[in-house]
């Protein structure tokens, strides 16, 4: 299969080039910044590098019809409340204009399936503490609503023009070479390097965390599947987590960690609180192609570890 990853420098994007190029795929990467691909990856002969911009759409066609791609997986974003806060029309630009600019090369090129990487904040706070896809999707800041926009840009061009437009939920990855300062990242990071950390609050805060390769699998079995019943699927671990409960495991994992957490819900940054979240069910893309975590929160943060120390 040939497949053209956008963002393909980023977290998400690089963890899935080297899925795909493991598996024999011939991959585009693209991106502004291809630095995170390591040597040995870029001279793999099934890898095309293309450096470039998702807002400028001349750059983004040309690829395409360069590469002209059995499909496409969207990952290149402007990710996290706190960026979406600090540019919102950079936000706006970036995940709605560079998503339009796909749809539209896409379009010329025939190419007709594209995973777009969504987010569990489109539902804005969750009513409950496990939700589905079909849970009422109020975002609250231009993160969750740009990604939201994009959903349904993706159903008009279905509609319109045929494209097989799959709109992958996820919801706080993280593994090695995540680039954010976001927990469990700090907490593992301060517990390896031996440095105290106390957060404000935030300790009753529960979470879905989703370590990368269960991202990476979920991803490939929604590429892989030749006809979608659905067009929505949550990509997540299935359950929740607290900031307590985060704490807890690697101080087992890490002993002597010097770990604390205030009471309270999370705080981006410890300025701006998250708003109410929770699991998300799997059982949509459990049923439809397979998908099944691999990581519970303690082997996630076990795989972490290993891998930091390696």
């Amino acid at each position: 299969m040939k497949v053209l990853v956008t963002g393909g420098g980023g977290f998400l994007g690089t963890a899935l080039v080297r899925a795909l190029l493991a598996r024999g795929d011939a991959v585009t990467a693209f991106d502004s910044n291809l630095g995170s691909l390591a040597a040995r990856e870029r001279e793999q002969p099934r890898l095309t590098l293309s450096q470039g911009d998702i807002t400028d759409m001349a750059n983004v066609a040309q690829v395409m019809l360069a590469a002209r791609p059995d499909a496409v997986i969207h990952c290149a974003a402007i990710v996290g409340v706190l960026n979406s806060l600090g540019s919102p029309l950079g936000v706006i630009r970036v995940n709605v204009e560079g998503s339009l600019n796909v749809f539209e090369a896409m379009r010329l090129s025939g190419t007709r399936r594209v995973l777009h990487i969504s987010s569990e904040e489109t539902y804005g706070p969750f009513q409950a503490d496990v939700i589905d896809e079909s849970h009422p999707q109020h975002p609250v800041m231009p993160y969750g609503i740009s990604k939201l926009t994009v959903e349904h840009l993706g159903r008009t061009y279905r509609t319109l023009h045929g494209l097989d437009v799959i709109n992958l939920r996820t919801t706080w990855v993280f593994g090695p070479g995540l680039p954010r300062n976001r927990i469990p990242k700090n907490l593992l990071d301060a517990a390896l390097m031996g440095v105290p950390l106390h957060l404000h609050d935030g300790a009753d805060a529960a979470i879905d965390h989703t370590y990368v390769d269960d991202f990476v699998s979920g991803a490939l079995g929604a590429l892989d599947l030749a006809s979608h019943p659905f067009d929505a699927y949550h990509i997540a671990s299935g359950r929740s987590a607290t900031v307590a409960d985060l704490i807890r495991h690697i101080r087992e994992l890490i002993p002597g960690a010097a770990l604390t957490a205030g009471p309270g819900p999370y705080r981006f940054d410890g300025r701006m609180a998250a708003v109410r979240k929770g699991a998300l069910s799997i059982e949509r893309a459990r049923k439809a192609f397979g998908y099944e975590p691999r990581f519970g929160i303690l082997q996630a943060l076990a795989a972490y570890i290993e891998a930091w120390r390696g």
